[in-house]
């Protein structure tokens, strides 16, 4: 169903034979995620554009870039840690073959120019170039199998967040680039880009002849907060610089500020919990 909330009525239904996973929506399109089929339509009129097969797909996963002067469709292939790009405005289909293990979790930039994945084992969350398929950086959210609930860039691309089912929220510094605005880039200090720079590492010397397996040679996060673990919470960045804004299928609200310079703990900014009452004193 498709709710005009201006309007206060339905202007628009789609039916499917299968179960609905999922729905993405823009101002121009809306895209419906069925088990192992995903539909593209003009959101003006509801005109099917394109139908995708995909592997099955239960979690429903699909991205859709939000910038106005791209549409960029991502969802799972056809094989297993497979990614399908769809890059309309160049009528072009990319198939990145991301992980070994089954696709977990994915998220596009707001252009479409990179997407971050993760897979069902959960340690590694791994940033390609949509375009030509490139893997430009890969980082570490741990050592253990961990179920990975959401994964986020932030609006300059500059940083990505990551949640999972141990109840840690991951903030990484990333190095690869997408196409910001000159303005809207942050100006990033020598402490930045030492919190960010494995190279920096007192380890660095060995690391890079090869002498420490690939564990050590990971990029870690800049900067964490802790949650109860198990619970399932969705992140994003916030307006303001530095934040981030976490939401719990508890109905609980975070919201967190990282030291990009010194990283670490994050400090938190604001607590809620919309389905318990708050207590007034």
């Amino acid at each position: 169903m498709i709710w005009d909330d201006h309007q206060g009525r339905c202007i628009g239904e789609l039916s499917f034979r299968t179960v609905v996973h999922g729905v993405r929506l823009r101002r121009d399109r809306i895209i419906v995620i069925v088990e192992q089929k995903i539909f593209v339509y003009n959101f003006a009129d509801l005109k099917l554009l394109q139908q995708i097969e995909t592997i099955a797909n239960p979690k429903g996963l699909c991205e859709v870039s939000q910038g106005s002067d791209s549409l960029v469709v991502a969802c799972p292939g056809l094989h297993k840690g497979q990614i399908r790009v769809e890059h309309y405005a160049m009528k072009k289909t990319r198939f990145i073959s991301a992980h070994d293990s089954r696709i977990a979790c994915f998220a596009l930039t707001l252009d479409g120019l990179l997407i971050a994945t993760a897979s069902t084992k959960g340690t590694l969350v791994r940033i390609f170039n949509t375009d030509n398929g490139t893997l430009l950086q890969e980082v570490r959210r741990g050592a253990n199998v961990a179920e990975i609930f959401s994964v986020a860039f932030s609006s300059t691309a500059q940083w990505l967040a990551v949640s999972s089912d141990k109840g840690t929220v991951h903030v990484f510094g990333l190095k690869v680039t997408s196409s910001v605005p000159e303005h809207e880039k942050p100006q990033s200090s020598s402490n930045s880009d030492a919190a960010i720079n494995p190279s920096n590492s007192p380890l660095s010397f060995i690391k890079f002849k090869g002498v420490l397996p690939k564990y050590f040679n990971s990029e870690w996060s800049v900067a964490q907060f802790h949650l109860q673990e198990g619970s399932h919470y969705t992140v994003a960045f916030g307006l303001q610089k530095n934040t981030v804004v976490i939401l719990g299928m508890d109905g609980s609200f975070y919201r967190c500020q990282f030291d990009p310079e010194h990283g670490g703990e994050m400090i938190q900014l604001e607590h809620h919990n919309f389905l318990k009452p708050e207590t007034v004193l």
